[in-house]
């Protein structure tokens, strides 16, 4: 069954046809924080990422993604990029997880606040 979510599924990690792209034509360019794996090819036209888990593309860094859509040339494990102090580390997209953001009054936090800036309507 590994050999079917192999060949079809992409979401899972990269594919066999991937992984043979990948060995045949690709030259390991560095590794994020997290794991996920950057490629390119000896001439540098492509630029690839083997996720490590599932295929998120908010989960690459902004200074990978720079370099995987040709803003940068050199790779960030090369030349970093200069970080402001008032920078935040990056953190995937959390939406429709538990770490979502949910503001105050939302009914998907925990405990909402109660609204008093109107008066709902009763019927009478």
């Amino acid at each position: 069954m590994w050999i079917v979510d192999r060949l079809l599924t992409w979401w899972n990690g990269q594919t066999l046809g991937t992984q043979v792209w990948t060995s045949r034509f690709g030259t390991k360019v560095g590794e994020d924080e997290q794991g996920n794996i950057y490629y390119q090819t000896p001439g540098g036209k492509r630029r690839w990422v083997i996720y490590n888990g599932e295929a998120e593309a908010s989960r690459v860094p902004p200074e990978w993604r720079g370099w995987l859509t040709f803003t940068y040339d050199d790779p960030p494990n090369r030349v970093p990029l200069p970080r402001k102090p008032w920078e935040k580390p990056h953190v995937p997209n959390r939406t429709g997880t538990e770490g979502a953001y949910h503001p105050d009054g939302s009914l998907y936090r925990a405990e909402p606040v109660p609204r008093r800036d109107y008066d709902a309507w009763q019927p009478e």
